[in-house]
């Protein structure tokens, strides 16, 4: 019977030890998106020479995708982008169809990271955005809880105003990273060698500001040429 007693007394210090665990957790998790910056301008991006941080983010079918930046196979390319909702993001990604060949020729690996949940990361993109890159080389994931921009330094706090206007334009954001955490992050370009170090990046506080197809372009092949070097 004291046996007995004791094992439900242990069981019961678990539960409360998992209890109490997972509710500090939570409130960890709480505090670091208050913590956010309060605007784009606001934030620290990781620079070139840094360390490209490791993140998990979610698939089109919502499994996790962990970009392992210590067991890289081939270079990679972050492109992050606010949702299908920006006009400028798709414009952008129109604009990157002309560069997705010939990165993928290259040897890099081009990840597009998304605020949008999993379900909407190609239904929420115009129709016209999804012509021009239907067919190429990449992967568009979901960052919805902003694990990537917080890990690259580019989250921060929307105000009531981007809410007030999706709302009035009629967009789904329930699940996105402004419905679940009131945050997105600045669109950012990074390269990243195989080696896991970040090679070239372009940030700018202002979305409205993206870079050019070419300049990507010309940042990944200077990355090629310096290991084609290296390699002789």
């Amino acid at each position: 019977m004291r046996i007995g007693r004791i094992i439900v007394n242990l069981s019961f210090l678990v539960l409360l030890l998992g209890t109490f665990v997972l509710s500090h957790s939570h409130r960890v998790v709480a505090a670091d998106y208050a913590a956010l910056p309060a605007s784009a301008e606001e934030t620290t991006p990781l620079k070139t020479g840094d360390r490209a941080p490791a993140f998990t983010v979610r698939t089109v079918d919502d499994e996790p995708f962990v970009f392992d930046p210590e067991n890289l196979e081939r270079p990679t390319i972050l492109i992050s982008f606010r949702g299908g909702w920006c006009p400028y993001c798709n414009m952008h990604l129109s604009e990157l169809r002309t560069a997705i060949p010939e990165l993928s020729k290259n040897g890099f690996d081009v990840l597009f990271l998304s605020n949008d949940r999993p379900e909407l990361l190609y239904s929420s993109l115009k129709r016209e955005t999804q012509e021009s890159i239907d067919g190429l080389d990449y992967v568009i994931l979901s960052d919805a809880d902003i694990s990537a921009a917080m890990a690259l330094g580019t989250a921060y706090r929307i105000d009531k105003g981007l809410t007030d206007y999706l709302e009035q334009k009629d967009r789904d954001y329930a699940g996105s990273s402004i419905g679940k955490h009131n945050a997105l992050a600045v669109p950012a370009v990074y390269v990243v060698d195989r080696s896991g170090e970040i090679v070239f990046d372009f940030v700018n506080p202002d979305h409205k500001i993206r870079l050019p197809a070419e300049d990507l372009l010309a940042a990944a092949n200077k990355l090629v040429n310096k290991t084609a070097q290296v390699s002789q």
